[in-house]
């Protein structure tokens, strides 16, 4: 059951993503889920369109 404040959804990734996903994980120790939502959050950062507090920016112009 996901905590409170999460959604779940399906991603449909390449077979050899999701072993490259599970190597990163298990050398991280971390799981699978857990490293996938960090490498989402990573790049949303990246791409400024997550503030430092978790804030998902909606547009450019929200700076």
């Amino acid at each position: 059951m996901a905590s409170p404040g999460k959604r779940a959804f399906l991603i449909r990734v390449k077979p050899e993503v999701l072993d490259a996903v599970e190597r990163l994980a298990a050398d991280e120790m971390r799981s699978v889920n857990a490293q996938v939502e960090m490498l989402i959050r990573e790049g949303l950062l990246r791409r400024g369109r997550l503030g430092a507090a978790g804030s998902v920016r909606t547009s450019d112009k929200d700076e």
